[in-house]
C-alpha cells in the first residue's frame, strides 16, 4: 500500500458507477429522497419511511424565516452588490454564528449532559427538570433552544414533536426538552417556550446523530431559503440599494392550505 494512502468509508467511485454508503446513488433516484441520503450519509444505513420523515421535516422547518435573520439579510446585500450566487450564499453561511442560526449543537450538548444528570440523579423527568432549572436561573445559566424574538409558540416544534412520535422516536430526550421549557417559562414568569433549534437539537440526540456537526440541519436547509433571497434581489431590487429590513411588506401568495391546488 502506497505509504501516503488514506481511507474514507463515505463515497465509492470507479467509472459509471457512484456508491453512497455502498449503495448506488442511481439505483437510489427516485425511491431515496434527499433527506434519506443525508440519513445514509451519517448514520450509513437507509431510513425507516418514518425516519426519512423525520429528517425531511426537520430541515424543512428550517428552510426560511423571512428577510430579518441575518443570514438572509447578508445574502440580500451580497446580491445587491453584485456578488454571484455562491458569494451571497458564503455571505449568508458565514453569518450563521454564536447569536443566529447555531443553537442545534449547544443545545444538543445541554441535552445530551442532561440526560446523564437524570441517570444520576434517580429523579424522574418532572422533579428533575424542576430543579435543574431553579438551578439554572439562580446561576443565570443561559438554556439553549428556549425562547424566540418573535414566536411566543414555535409553532414548528409541536409539528416535529408529533413526527418524532410516528417514527417511535419521541424518548426521554423529548420529554426533557418539554418539562425544561415548562418548568422555564413556569419558575421565569417569561415566554419562553422550546423553539425549532432546541427542538432539533433534542430530536438529533435521539437519532445519536453525530454533534460536531448537528449546525448542518439548520445550515443546510436555511441555504435554500438564502438562494431564493438572492434570486428575488437580484429580479426585483435596484443594485447597491438602500436596504431597511424593518421595511420589507410582504406581497406574496395569500394564505392556503395543503391541497387546494391539487
Amino acid at each position: 500500500m502506497d505509504e501516503g494512502s488514506w481511507k474514507t468509508g463515505i463515497t465509492s467511485i470507479k467509472p459509471n458507477e457512484i456508491r453512497l454508503r455502498g449503495y448506488r446513488i442511481d439505483e437510489m433516484m427516485g425511491r431515496v429522497s434527499f433527506a434519506g441520503g443525508v440519513f445514509l450519509l451519517f448514520h450509513g444505513r437507509l431510513p425507516t419511511a418514518a425516519e426519512e420523515k423525520l429528517y425531511d421535516a426537520m430541515m424543512l422547518a428550517s428552510i426560511d424565516h423571512g428577510v430579518t435573520p441575518p443570514s438572509a439579510q447578508a445574502a440580500r446585500l451580497a446580491a445587491s452588490t453584485g456578488a454571484p450566487l455562491n458569494g451571497a450564499l458564503a455571505a449568508g453561511v458565514l453569518s450563521i454564528n454564536q447569536y443566529h442560526g447555531a443553537a442545534i449543537e449547544p443545545a444538543m450538548r445541554m441535552f445530551l449532559e442532561l440526560k446523564t444528570q437524570l441517570d444520576a440523579s434517580g429523579k424522574g423527568v418532572a422533579d428533575f427538570a424542576s430543579e435543574y432549572v431553579s438551578k439554572a436561573l439562580a446561576e443565570k445559566k443561559r438554556l439553549f433552544g428556549y425562547g424566540h424574538r418573535v414566536h411566543t409558540d414555535d409553532p414548528r416544534t409541536q409539528r416535529l414533536f408529533e413526527v418524532a412520535a410516528e417514527a417511535g422516536k419521541d424518548g426521554v430526550y423529548l420529554r426533557l426538552a418539554r418539562a425544561i421549557g415548562e418548568e422555564l417559562c413556569k419558575q421565569s414568569g417569561k415566554t419562553l417556550p422550546l423553539n425549532v433549534d432546541g427542538a432539533i437539537g433534542a430530536l438529533l440526540c435521539e437519532l445519536e446523530f453525530p454533534v460536531e456537526v448537528s449546525n448542518f440541519l439548520f445550515i443546510l436547509p436555511r441555504t435554500a431559503g438564502m438562494a431564493a433571497h438572492y434570486w428575488e434581489e437580484i429580479t426585483r431590487e435596484k443594485p447597491m440599494r438602500r436596504i431597511d429590513y424593518a421595511k420589507a411588506e410582504y406581497d406574496g401568495p395569500e394564505p392556503r392550505s395543503l391541497g387546494e391546488d391539487q
